[in-house]
């Protein structure tokens, strides 16, 4: 078990990293653009974001937090179960649920605008706040199920 926990927080500390560029860094120079340019610029990235190696990082570690899970549900007499169950489904709901319900489909309206469109502009703006509000949540999430799964690794067993 502490393999698959060590993992499963390098995961959600790897995924947290990736957020955290795009909260602190990535969408305020994108912002600081023309809209056109943040707009096209931003379409790349998302369309360049689904590789092999960042999905995996993105759904393996989700799969090990279900792992956790599920082993959590039949261990919870051991002290690392009452850490290791919120931790999993913070990384899921937090991380996971929040991409497939709030920023991927506002990462799908915006590489339908034309970013060249006048009305693309107002558009613009209010993506970037909308999807950098649900990015905090899922940088914190993966944050907090990576110290939860941490913890846990220093729990006796």
């Amino acid at each position: 078990m502490p393999t698959l926990i060590l993992f499963s927080a390098l995961g959600c500390g790897l995924v947290s990293g990736i957020f955290f560029a795009f909260s602190t860094f990535i969408m305020q120079g994108l912002e600081k653009l023309a809209p056109e340019q943040g707009i096209a610029a931003m379409q790349s990235i998302n369309r360049l974001a689904i590789t092999p190696l960042f999905m995996t990082a993105l759904f393996a570690t989700a799969a090990l937090c279900v792992a956790l899970i599920v082993w959590a549900a039949l261990a919870w007499d051991r002290p690392q179960a009452r850490w290791i169950a919120p931790a999993g489904a913070l990384y899921l709901i937090g991380s996971i649920g929040v991409t497939i319900a709030a920023n991927v489909p506002r990462n799908e309206a915006l590489d339908k605008l034309d970013p060249a469109a006048t009305s693309s502009a107002a558009r613009w703006s209010t993506y970037v706040s909308e999807w950098l509000a649900f990015n905090h949540v899922r940088t914190v999430s993966a944050l907090i199920a990576a110290g939860l799964l941490t913890y846990a690794l220093t729990l006796e067993d």
